[in-house]
């Protein structure tokens, strides 16, 4: 048994008979009141999420994760499919399992899948991932004040702020945490 201080983000617990997932923690401490834990989870059973209040020395129980390498292989209708590279075994997950990692996910991206009890609960990307731009607008003739800036549009869909100096083609290198563009690939 832990205490609530030690939950971090990423931890699976026992809440309610559930097991959930911590998405988030803050540990507060108001003037006139006792420390607490403000922490959000998110139940594996019924994917909702919750904000939960935890006194900092309250006791929880946490459950064992597994963690597996794998890749992203296709996008199956809203889901998304992952192969373990070394089993060939697919994992099907939905969009808000992924969450915000499905803006940077192409084929064969190596991701790390966390299972509580057999079940996917979250999907962790690499830190910077190599993406093609499909559409970048022209640098217009002048524009060469410091660290000028276009909208670019990524293969995946998603739009972030690059350089002039890259154009419809070129492949980018972008931060997964951030979604800003880090240098050219």
């Amino acid at each position: 048994m832990a205490v609530a201080n030690d939950l971090r983000k990423g931890m699976a617990i026992m809440h309610n008979g559930e097991v959930c997932v911590v998405l988030e923690t803050q540990h507060r401490t108001p003037g006139n009141l006792r420390a607490f834990v403000q922490a959000t989870l998110r139940s594996v059973r019924t994917g909702k999420s919750s904000d939960i209040r935890f006194s900092s020395t309250e006791r929880v129980e946490v459950v064992p994760l597994v963690t597996r390498k794998m890749e992203f292989s296709y996008k199956d209708g809203p889901d998304y499919v992952f192969t373990d590279p070394e089993t060939f075994d697919t994992v099907t997950l939905s969009p808000e399992i992924v969450g915000e990692a499905r803006n940077f996910l192409v084929e064969n991206t190596p991701v790390t899948v966390t299972f509580v009890e057999d079940r996917a609960v979250q999907v962790e990307l690499p830190a910077a991932v190599v993406l093609t731009v499909t559409d970048a607008p022209e640098g217009i003739r002048g524009d060469s004040a410091n660290n000028v800036q276009k909208p670019a549009t990524l293969e995946t869909g998603i739009t972030i702020q690059v350089p002039l100096f890259i154009n419809t083609g070129e492949k980018v290198k972008v931060d997964t945490r951030t979604g800003k563009y880090l240098e050219r690939a």
